[in-house]
């Protein structure tokens, strides 16, 4: 069994009205879900993606007001991509960041595709992918409420660059227990350095990569504000998560065991190098509370949670976000 590829990668935020106007308003995206941290009720977790809240095309925020900012180093998911439809696209958002201010770099190949990194306004490292036809996981469904051109728009998650200072137990984890193949390698853009490894899944592609990063040179990240939290995987369904979940438990790494999330069902693991893994179903959905032409728009609490609603939104901050 194949885990299918990347399902969605969660990351802090200091600032959620600030992080949604940046993901919605610069970056096209769309609020598929606005619930809460369930481990951490006070928080609010907000979930952008494509038209439908596909798995595999959401980028997710906790928001922890005052957080510090993020030391970069070893132990971490340095950079997470988000896919576009070609090259062509590239240049529209090269233009976009020059004219709303957005810290970017200039177009170059990773990994064969081309590619532009920029920063959000809390210094989150991520990179445009361009898929120029390429086979692979398919995309999402651009959303066209936005005013970022249909042909231009971010459809769905490309590789995440996990960076650590020595790949070989990252690999084993990656190789011998998750199924992914290495697929490739390609000369490191930060210097003279060891070539970044490229790991794929399922039907590989820009959605279903990891990029290995060997760094011995850097400390241990501290993460703060703009830190990957964790990238989740995606199991298509119930029936092939209890298959993982007996094959992590057998593997011997610490796990969370069953997580029940309502839109997903969870596993979370750490690999050798203490970045935290999670394996989620594409099932039920994020359309199982709400319908998908109004997803985002209400606080979304799963049912066992909607008894203490009233407690809930009593102790969360006021939250000023413009949902449509």
């Amino acid at each position: 069994m194949k885990l299918l590829g990347l399902h969605h990668v969660s990351i802090l935020t200091g600032k959620a009205e600030r992080n949604f106007q940046f993901y919605t308003k610069i970056l096209g995206l769309r609020l598929v879900k606005k619930t809460v941290n369930q481990d951490n009720t006070e928080s609010y977790h907000l979930f952008y993606g494509d038209a439908k809240g596909s798995p595999g095309t959401e980028i997710t925020f906790f928001d922890i007001p005052g957080l510090g900012h993020t030391y970069p180093g070893v132990g971490s998911i340095s950079s997470t991509s988000l896919r576009v439809k070609d090259t062509a696209a590239l240049h529209y958002w090269e233009e976009r960041f020059k004219r709303f201010g957005i810290q970017h770099g200039k177009i170059e190949k990773r990994n064969h595709r081309d590619s532009l990194a920029f920063q959000d306004f809390e210094g989150t490292r991520l990179i445009l992918v361009a898929d120029n036809g390429e086979d692979g996981v398919s995309p999402g469904v651009p959303w066209d409420k936005s005013d970022v051109p249909i042909e231009n728009a971010i459809i769905g998650l490309g590789p995440v660059t996990l960076t650590v200072a020595n790949p070989d137990k990252t690999v084993q984890v990656l190789t011998d227990i998750m199924g992914f193949n290495q697929v490739g390698t390609y000369t490191s853009l930060a210097g003279d350095f060891p070539a970044i490894q490229v790991f794929a899944t399922g039907e590989g592609g820009s959605g279903a990569e990891v990029h290995l990063e060997a760094r011995p040179d850097l400390p241990r990240e501290r993460a703060g504000r703009g830190s990957v939290h964790h990238v989740a995987f995606r199991v298509p369904n119930e029936e092939e998560y209890e298959y993982w979940v007996k094959r992590i438990a057998a593997s011997g790494l610490i796990n969370s065991g069953k997580v029940e999330r309502y839109y997903f069902k969870a596993l979370y693991f750490r690999e050798p190098n203490h970045i935290l893994f999670e394996l989620s179903t594409d099932t039920p959905g994020f359309d199982v509370d709400e319908p998908v032409e109004t997803l985002g728009e209400r606080l979304a609490l799963p049912p066992f949670l909607e008894p203490r609603r009233a407690d809930i939104e009593a102790k969360l901050r006021p939250l000023d976000l413009e949902s449509k």
